[in-house]
């Protein structure tokens, strides 16, 4: 950037550039408020952004911070950490002026409150802190006593340490203090950093406006859908009129009062569109502002997305968000451009993770709370509702509960394997776990659909102590025409594939998601042609868990390695899905020759064997569903890491958000890497899009991308590969490979060496 007029030193600036700090600081502390007037009662938690936006930058009034920005030439100026240099620094003197105005105008209750704003300001930039341990020892610290006096003697404007008619108390904390406490504070942060965010993504795009323009409405995408449901013309087959009376009854109970619904439709009943016709209609009865579609793995985010833009094609391309990239830099590594890339989830439709959305919802860092506030008024969908992380269970059922009671929240428990999470169904309330309240169900009657949809019959192992070896399997497969067969890791889907003849097709989390939607779609042409009589060669595929959810293939036989019960029955969804073929499908469980991981893997694989030992009946009976999750549940601690009690509210405020963040961790970040792989198929030129992102920095449109052709493996792995020049680090915490031919197969896809076999986390 070039440099200020050092004939202008009398003005005071927030950034590089000309932006001046007291236009930056009022700015921001009304959009914040903007976005705080959603949740809670009328002005309450907008009043609180508003001290904060106006204090946040209070330290930037410093005359060292000023010099620093005359002198500087980076974007980066304003990121604490990225310089050196005590006087560089400046979060902490708005939190320290919150603590000292607020003890003078309202005595030690005032003080007390001031916490929390202590909270958002002091953590802006590097992320929410524990009060003890961390945020309370730095306020104490005589630098940062410094930093408010040097701020303050800099004469800031009135109006800018002004606290107003501002009345600190708890009494409106949506959810109560013990049980509220933690979320709503990090709901404010959220307010404030995308506000922050915002106005300096403003100013350094030439005052472009920086919130996103040009996404559909709500309403608009209603009768988009409807005219997209009416210009379908499927068979006139016994499932296509279920799935049409699925859809009808989704329609008709959208008009329900808001809270917690369950939508249990058998695999292959459409309950992909038709949740999405609840979410849009009831998103219109009730006035909420986006739906959030969440799904369980990385892996097949992107064939949902590409359902609905199908749906919505005559809205053009820029009608949802599909975010599901772990590419997020390290606190220090952070850029200005880092940091505006981030996602805050701007769009009426946002179709995401399990890990997105609940990370989020327990982050403490800046770039992952960002788009907290915009989940309030919204309809979440958490599609395959089974697939919950049973180690989190429990801080996930707390914080949908105050998101539907207290932030106008929607949620749509989606899944032919519905877990039952009602407090009243199987919760012990004496172990002290807490279920979901007053879920409703949109089926008039599951159990009939199921009765309806019964299109396999299920083979179980005559012995559950008896692996068969991966050779006898392949041998099997071999003799099939047309079969799918699931396994439960990476490893063994390859080790299964390589046993079998070349042209067998392979899908996993090891090819990006450009290439899985090539073989998807490879797979759907050649059971339509097979069907049809036009291809007479073997079809057959070997995969991970990645094509249960998401992927509608339709096979007459599948065989699925031993797993939890819920993913059997996502397995026989793929089987005979449409109900064309004479008799029935086959499915075929088999037990591995490897145990599943240890873990969530593994447990439901023993609560599998549990429930179904000695069945002589249908193994996919709905009623057996309710005893397999609770011996799945109760084998497992449902607040694993002890996060619970780190959120509580307590008197002193004191409440370890960094650490219960650290904890919260579905995918181990510290293990994990994203990498950017060369697929021969791209659509798009990677060197080009890899190009603009070494030279121009992140961008939200540019990271949407890319996100399309990258995979996560073991990040010991991907420091290897760099340090052997296999992989380049276009940004930190995106790996990207090199132009080597040999690491990229176009069957298997990633496979430089037998390390990346990672077959835990929640990547298939």
């Amino acid at each position: 950037m070039c440099r200020l007029d050092t004939g202008e030193m009398q003005k005071y600036y927030a950034h590089t550039g000309g932006h001046e700090l007291a236009t930056h600081l009022d700015e921001v502390a009304k959009l914040a408020a903007e976005f705080a007037r959603h949740f809670g009662a009328v002005g309450y938690s907008s009043a609180w952004v508003m001290l904060a936006g106006r204090w946040h930058d209070l330290g930037k009034y410093r005359p060292g911070f000023q010099r620093y920005l005359v002198n500087c030439a980076s974007d980066d100026a304003h990121i604490e950490g990225k310089v050196t240099g005590r006087e560089k620094t400046h979060s902490a003197a708005g939190a320290l002026w919150a603590i000292q105005k607020l003890e003078e105008t309202h005595g030690a209750g005032g003080k007390r409150a001031a916490r929390v704003l202590a909270y958002l300001i002091a953590g802006h930039h590097a992320g929410l802190h524990d009060w003890n341990a961390g945020l309370s020892e730095r306020l104490d610290e005589s630098d940062s006593q410094t930093e408010l006096a040097q701020a303050l003697a800099a004469n800031p404007p009135a109006n800018i340490l002004s606290a107003g008619d501002f009345v600190p108390q708890f009494k409106d904390v949506p959810g109560g203090f013990e049980d509220g406490f933690a979320l709503w504070v990090r709901m404010l942060f959220s307010c404030l950093v995308d506000a922050d965010f915002l106005d300096t993504e403003a100013h350094f795009d030439a005052g472009k406006p920086a919130r996103r323009e040009g996404f559909p409405t709500l309403s608009q995408m209603h009768q988009a859908f409807d005219g997209h449901m009416a210009s379908l013309k499927p068979d006139d087959t016994p499932v296509n009129t279920l799935r049409a009376d699925i859809l009808r009854q989704c329609r008709a109970k959208a008009a329900l009062s808001a809270g917690f619904f369950s939508l249990t439709v058998p695999t292959g009943g459409g309950k992909t569109l038709s949740s999405l016709a609840f979410a849009l209609n009831h998103a219109l009865a009730h006035d909420k502002r986006r739906i959030i579609y969440a799904i369980p793995y990385t892996s097949i985010i992107e064939q949902t997305a590409d359902v609905f833009r199908g749906v919505f094609k005559t809205l053009g391309d820029e009608v949802l968000i599909e975010h599901h990239s772990q590419a997020d830099a390290a606190d220090k590594d952070e850029t200005a451009r880092s940091r505006l890339a981030c996602e805050n989830w701007d769009a009426p439709l946002v179709v995401t993770t399990n890990v997105q959305l609940f990370e989020s919802l327990f982050a403490a860092k800046t770039s992952r709370c960002r788009k907290l506030h915009n989940v309030v008024n919204s309809v979440i969908v958490l599609d395959e509702a089974q697939q919950l992380p049973p180690a989190f269970l429990q801080p996930i059922l707390d914080v949908l509960n105050l998101l539907v009671k207290h932030y106008g929240v929607t949620v749509v428990l989606c899944t032919a394997t519905q877990p039952t999470l009602n407090s009243t169904a199987y919760f012990d309330a004496s172990k002290n776990l807490r279920g979901l309240d007053n879920v409703r169900e949109i089926m008039d009657d599951p159990d009939h659909l199921f009765a309806q949809l019964d299109r396999v019959n299920v083979e179980l192992p005559a012995d559950w102590n008896t692996p068969k070896p991966w050779a006898d399997v392949a041998a099997e497969l071999s003799a099939e025409d047309c079969v799918l067969a699931i396994v439960s890791t990476r490893k063994a889907a390859r080790e299964l594939q390589c046993l079998m003849s070349p042209d067998t097709l392979h899908l996993s989390a090891l090819m990006c998601g450009a290439h899985r939607k090539d073989v998807i779609q490879q797979i759907k042409d050649r059971l339509k042609a097979k069907r049809e009589g036009r291809d007479v060669r073997p079809l057959r595929v070997v995969s991970t868990q990645l094509v249960e959810a998401g992927v509608d293939l339709d096979f007459p036989v599948v065989y699925r390695a031993l797993a939890g019960l819920d993913s059997i029955a996502q397995a026989a969804g793929r089987c005979n899905r449409e109900g064309r073929l004479a008799d029935k499908g086959r499915v075929v469980v088999f037990v591995p020759p490897e145990r599943p991981p240890a873990g969530h893997l593994r447990q439901g694989a023993e609560a599998c064997i549990s429930t179904l030992r000695g069945q002589t009946h249908n193994p996919l009976a709905r009623k057996l569903f309710a005893d397999y999750f609770k011996a799945f549940y109760y084998a497992v601690d449902l607040d694993g890491k002890k996060i619970c009690p780190m959120l509580k509210g307590n008197r002193e405020l004191a409440v370890q958000f960094r650490t219960a963040a650290d904890a919260f961790r579905l995918i181990d970040e510290e293990d994990s890497a994203t990498v950017v792989v060369r697929y021969t198929g791209a659509k798009d030129d990677l060197n080009a899009l890899l190009g603009q992102l070494a030279t121009k920095g992140p961008e939200r449109w540019l990271m949407r991308k890319l996100q399309r052709y990258t995979i996560t493996v073991r990040k010991k792995v991907a420091d290897k590969m760099l340090a052997q020049g296999d992989l380049t680090l276009p940004m930190p915490g995106l790996y990207a490979q090199d132009d080597a031919d040999n690491l990229y197969h176009p069957v298997l896809g990633f496979s430089p060496m037998d390390d990346v076999y990672n077959p835990g986390g929640f990547a298939p």
